[in-house]
């Protein structure tokens, strides 16, 4: 088996810029893209933070535009997911499908997932009505009336973006104030579009995925306990994200949700060799910009491990 300078798990920003920095030194990265090649920003539509495009971009064009330049420096990319690996080896092992590949060094930068709320009903709608990806599925509820879970970011920006197809959408959230930014929150407030209900769960959600799907949502009071039924054409999640370590088997040292820790002002893992970068170590920024800079050092911090080998 060829042996590898440096593999790449995950391609987000942080993932394929790693691979840039990567590339440009010469290491041959191999990266593995995972199940959703270019990360969280491939499923959001106007990107209008990140630095150098003024009029903003089309998040996934953005990480097309990552991706041909990592390629253009010699990285190899590939649309497979990693099922295992093995860190107690030198060189690691990376399992992917039938195939091992072995690497002096391994860069994770798988990211995090949007959580469910685990409900019966929520996997048999998924698809007919209930979605974590407004920017995936939003055209499809045009004129229709839909409603947000959640009370941060993602569900200021969920509604909002929702508010150019839906007729009306219903942020329900379980608390009495939202968690997120003001200036998001003001976007939200401002928008006619835009109902707010206070102090609600959903609990179970109703509807027949072979006859139009989803046609309402159980909601329950979190101060009264009473329950009610909340009709709607569409429910979108926006509850937040799991950290994608679960492949890990627990071989690198991370926090009780499952974030890798990493040292401080670096991306070094509890085990040498090993470094992370992007949402799968950031509980703080969570943005492009930040997740570019890690990866950035992983490279970086990967080229001055390898030199320690020879």
């Amino acid at each position: 088996m060829k042996k590898h300078d440096i593999i790449i798990i995950g391609s987000g920003p942080a993932g394929l810029t790693s691979a840039i920095y990567a590339a440009r030194a010469d290491l041959k990265p191999l990266v593995f893209e995972g199940n959703q090649p270019g990360g969280q920003l491939t499923i959001t539509t106007d990107v209008e933070n990140y630095p150098g495009f003024p009029k903003g971009i089309m998040g996934p064009e953005l990480m097309d535009l990552f991706r041909s330049q990592a390629q253009t420096f010699g990285a190899e990319t590939f649309f497979k997911n990693v099922d295992k690996v093995d860190l107690n080896k030198k060189p690691f092992e990376v399992t992917v499908g039938d195939e091992v590949h072995l690497s002096n060094s391994i860069v994770i930068a798988t990211g995090a997932s949007a959580k469910l709320l685990n409900l019966d009903n929520e996997s048999k709608l998924m698809g007919h009505g209930v979605s974590a990806c407004a920017t995936c599925d939003g055209f499809f509820f045009r004129d229709k009336e839909v409603v947000v879970v959640g009370g941060g970011d993602s569900a200021m920006e969920e509604a909002t973006f929702l508010t150019k197809f839906a007729s009306k959408v219903t942020i329900i959230h379980r608390g009495s104030e939202f968690r997120a930014s003001k200036i998001m929150q003001k976007r939200v407030f401002d928008n006619p579009k835009v109902d707010i209900l206070w102090n609600h769960s959903v609990i179970d959600m109703l509807g027949d995925p072979s006859n139009g799907g989803l046609t309402s949502a159980t909601l329950k009071n979190t101060e009264t306990g009473v329950e009610s039924d909340f009709k709607c054409d569409g429910l979108f999640l926006a509850i937040g994200h799991k950290p994608n370590s679960d492949f890990l088997n627990n071989q690198v040292e991370t926090d009780d949700k499952g974030y890798i820790i990493t040292k401080s002002d670096s991306t070094e893992t509890s085990v040498k060799g090993v470094f992370a970068c992007g949402d799968i170590q950031d509980t703080v920024y969570r943005q492009a910009i930040t997740a570019a800079g890690s990866g950035c050092m992983s490279a970086i911090e990967v080229e001055r491990y390898l030199e320690t080998l020879h």
